[in-house]
């Protein structure tokens, strides 16, 4: 089965290839690639002893941050190789300084896998949440490499607990430990003869704590909520899908502002954006202090600041629930406000959980929306006993971070 494995990503590598004359995120995936072994060649101080630290794109990566931080505080004698799979990670951190060396992850096949760890020489290696790749694994084993996972999440319907999958749970027995987020997930594993288990909870929790602490001050945000007397709902991450709510609704509803962070900001998205809006507005890179008075949208078109936007909202959408998945709840909810979402969060934790407790709000329609939306705004006080419990939720299930630091020797 690992020959089939490998075969396969053969040929996946060879369509990013192709597809990277056409689509532009397979195009920055393919040159980012080949890159690594000469950033590799340049960057590593073959004398230092690397912690690698692997996130799949921007959400893991910010999953892995507090793990990475404390590291460095403890024990600053490490030095951080940080890489990724996606563009959406590499392109927002490839100038993180709290790693020594990002990069691209290579494709998982044997000898590109072998020249990555010739290279990179870890001393130990951390996953982060997903991307559990078979030859990488494996090789790090064989080597006798500490591995781990940090904040996984199981569930009955992935390709380890399948029938068919049992070839690829071996890629689980090649961690020297498994921190993961609850006890379903153990218990899970457990089931499978996997025990080498810690239930940690999620590192995310810790990291929306720490923006919160260290929110960016955006002045022409804050000069937007404060001339405001209307409340403010944040929009972040939208697609398309969730503007087909969001817009009509706020077009007709003078009684609400609305600042939008779409999860795509080129060109094409932004005026797709702006010509759906009958109300004034205008994009944060034109806007100062002075002209954003009259305007009844702020439309966010730069990476990286929606997590210290949230905190002048007073009503959060989360987008991606009609689509793939929702974005990061958690950034929001800190903030002490509710927070909306479309139909496809069952796959995150998180998302059930603030439903469950009151803080966190399913939208299936534009039905649901309005009724929702209205009653946010016309009863002030539910509005706040809503956004005071999600910011509860988040400050309870903090301290992961901790808990895995104290059980992985360094």
């Amino acid at each position: 089965m690992r020959i089939v494995y490998t075969f396969v990503l053969h040929l996946y590598a060879f369509l990013i290839e192709f597809a990277s004359f056409f689509i532009r995120k397979a195009r920055k995936t393919r040159l980012g690639q080949w890159h690594t072994n000469g950033i590799l060649r340049d960057k590593i101080d073959r004398q230092a002893k690397y912690i690698w630290f692997h996130a799949a794109s921007l959400g893991e990566f910010e999953q892995g941050r507090p793990m990475m931080e404390a590291i460095r505080r403890q024990y600053p004698h490490y030095k951080f190789l940080l890489t990724f799979f996606s563009p959406s990670g590499y392109e927002v951190c490839k100038d993180y300084d709290g790693a020594d060396v990002v990069c691209y992850l290579p494709f998982d096949t044997l000898y590109k896998v072998n020249k990555f760890l010739r290279l990179a020489n870890p001393a130990m290696a951390v996953f982060i949440k997903y991307e559990f790749w078979y030859n990488y694994l494996a090789e790090l084993k064989r080597r006798h490499i500490p591995t781990y996972l940090v904040s996984g999440i199981f569930r009955r319907d992935q390709l380890f607990f399948r029938r068919y999958g049992k070839w690829y749970r071996l890629a689980l027995e090649c961690f020297d430990r498994l921190f993961v987020q609850d006890e379903a997930s153990a218990l899970l594993l457990a089931e499978y003869g996997i025990t080498n288990v810690s239930i940690c909870g999620d590192t995310r929790f810790d990291r929306v704590l720490d923006v919160q602490r260290q929110a960016r001050l955006l002045p022409v945000v804050k000069a937007f909520a404060e001339n405001s007397v209307q409340p403010i709902l944040v929009a972040g991450s939208s697609w398309p899908e969730d503007e087909h709510l969001i817009l009509p609704f706020f077009n007709s509803h003078p009684g609400i502002k609305l600042i939008i962070a779409p999860h795509e900001i080129y060109s094409e998205r932004l005026i797709a954006i702006e010509s759906r809006l009958k109300r004034p507005c205008v994009r944060l890179s034109e806007a100062d202090e002075q002209s954003i008075a009259g305007k009844d949208c702020l439309i966010i078109d730069s990476y990286g600041l929606l997590s210290s936007i949230y905190r002048y909202g007073q009503l959060a959408y989360i987008g991606g629930g009609f689509g793939h998945g929702i974005h990061n709840t958690l950034e929001a909810a800190v903030y002490g406000i509710p927070v909306m979402f479309g139909p496809n969060y069952h796959k995150f934790k998180e998302a059930k959980e603030l439903i469950s407790v009151g803080g966190g709000f399913l939208i299936t329609n534009a039905d649901d929306f309005k009724s929702l939306i209205d009653r946010l705004i016309e009863n002030p006080e539910y509005r706040q006993n809503a956004g005071h419990t999600a910011a509860g939720y988040v400050q309870e299930n903090s301290g992961a971070t901790h808990e895995i630091l104290c059980q992985i020797p360094l």
